[in-house]
């Protein structure tokens, strides 16, 4: 029978002995010319150049080549042919295709060993946090999945894990952001906190006391009594009016024995009215500008002489003045502030007087050492309102920030955090009964908290404008929210609801 080589009429080529991609592989096939052998796979291939090339691409010849370098050429390196005075290495072009195909087989071996997450999700954050492509075009899961491991197998596992690392840190700031800062305090501080735990501690327990007899009233007398309040509130009708300034009044207090009226305004005067003619006795000079707040001292018309100070004040200059109530000028000035000062609020005990500035901070004034003792930031915006327990233990402060803090003053810790108004809150309250707390917001509603159960219990939706201001009744669960409605002169809205708990 014929050879299928019979017909063919290529013969071998001892030039392709030369050639780069044949030499080192190639030789002739005794008695047959039409013939070539590779020494390499041991196989015999037609004595066709094309054939030959062919060959030098199939996976076999490749693995085989691998196994089998080629050895050093002992004659210089010949020159291209057609470009004069140009030289090529054979032996450095071999070498650097070797260590590709070993760089491509080796990253190969790296890829199967990877373990990429069939979750399709965490696949795409992985290549995200690698800064490749989510998705390609026309790309599924599978493939998705595959070109990861392909990174993976070239840049490492360990740049996985490092991207996650700097993700981490770059988070670590905004975390810290969040976190509440404590200023280092004076002496002076240690030894008012000891001194606000005496003074509260006992108050506490004469509260508990209230609370554990009142509880003991049958319910059928507290309920009678609930509804005699009420039916006396229905009956509430506006009592006098007055008109007390050209500009807008920002606040008003009567005084501890009700017998006294003190407002302030955006004119810059505050003025003390006698009560319940609202007669005029007073005007007190001394802010320039828009007076946010105006407050009475807790023992003032009680047990204070009128020379002592009686009241303070706040302005948007950043000023704080304190008032006797014998004198229209300060009797001193509080400096400090670097902003608007919206809010001055006293401690029960009388001694120390808490501000709230729009430079993102409270702070606490012993009056009695004449000094700051507490600078305490913790809002990430303006902080409007401040109010102290009836205990004196806790400072609560509301922020432009929508969120409200209640503070520990007896060991500086933030113990609740406010969180559920849209909008500012502009007015905070603590109930006589010590765990409630009220806030009035720019979002129209008022907000009930309780510190037992560390949330809020009740919203009011009773406004339909913003509320500047939020106050409980001394003996009864009424608050009462306030919004200013005109231009000019004393004209606050006020609302009572009663909290059913």
């Amino acid at each position: 029978m014929a050879s299928k080589w019979s017909k063919y009429g290529k013969r071998y080529s001892k030039g392709w002995e030369a050639e780069a991609c044949l030499k080192d592989w190639i030789a002739p096939v005794a008695g047959h010319d039409d013939k070539a052998l590779c020494k390499f796979c041991r196989c015999q291939i037609r004595a066709h150049h094309a054939d030959l090339v062919q060959h030098t691409k199939t996976e076999k010849h490749k693995k085989n080549y691998i196994k089998h370098p080629p050895s050093p050429p002992s004659s210089p390196s010949p020159r291209l042919a057609g470009i004069p005075g140009e030289a090529f290495d054979l032996e450095d072009h071999v070498s650097e295709r070797q260590a590709e195909v070993l760089a491509e087989f080796e990253r190969r071996k790296r890829a199967r060993q990877i373990n990429v997450s069939t979750d399709d999700s965490e696949v795409k954050a992985c290549l995200r946090a690698l800064g490749e492509p989510i998705t390609l075009f026309g790309e599924g899961p599978a493939e998705r999945r595959e070109r990861l491991r392909n990174i993976l197998s070239v840049v490492g596992t360990d740049a996985l894990k490092k991207s996650k690392k700097e993700d981490e840190k770059s988070k670590r700031p905004q975390d810290e952001f969040q976190q509440t800062w404590y200023h280092e305090g004076p002496e002076t501080l240690k030894a008012a906190r000891l001194w606000l735990a005496r003074y509260s501690l006992p108050r506490a327990m004469e509260r508990l006391e209230e609370a554990r007899k009142l509880k003991e009233v049958p319910e059928a007398s507290r309920t009678a009594r609930q509804q005699e309040r009420h039916t006396a509130l229905r009956g509430l009708n506006n009592f006098c009016s007055q008109i007390g300034d050209d500009r807008p009044i920002s606040s008003c207090q009567f005084s501890p024995n009700s017998k006294l009226l003190v407002t302030a305004s955006w004119s810059g005067l505050c003025k003390l009215w006698s009560v319940p003619d609202c007669s005029l006795i007073r005007t007190l000079r001394g802010h320039n500008t828009n007076v946010g707040a105006m407050s009475f001292h807790p023992q003032a018309t009680v047990s204070l002489d009128e020379k002592d100070v009686n009241m303070a004040s706040c302005a948007a200059d950043g000023s704080v003045k304190l008032w006797s109530l014998d004198s229209d000028e300060p009797v001193a000035d509080i400096e400090g502030h670097t902003a608007r000062v919206a809010r001055v609020s006293w401690h029960p005990s009388g001694r120390f007087l808490g501000t709230t500035c729009y430079d993102h901070s409270w702070r606490l004034w012993d009056l009695e050492a004449q000094e700051e003792i507490l600078h305490q930031e913790g809002h990430s915006k303006g902080v409007h309102d401040i109010a102290f327990h009836p205990d004196g233990s806790l400072a609560g402060t509301g922020g432009l920030d929508a969120f409200g803090r209640l503070w520990d003053l007896r060991t500086g810790r933030c113990i609740m955090f406010l969180e559920g108004h849209l909008k500012e809150i502009y007015g905070l309250s603590f109930s006589p009964n010590g765990f409630h707390v009220a806030t009035g917001s720019g979002d129209h509603t008022c907000k009930v908290w309780d510190l037992r159960q560390r949330k809020c219990i009740y919203t009011i939706p009773a406004h339909q404008n913003l509320l500047s201001g939020v106050k409980f009744q001394r003996e009864c669960c009424w608050v009462m929210g306030g919004k200013q409605t005109g231009p000019r002169g004393l004209v606050l809205r006020t609302e009572l609801r009663r909290c059913c708990f």
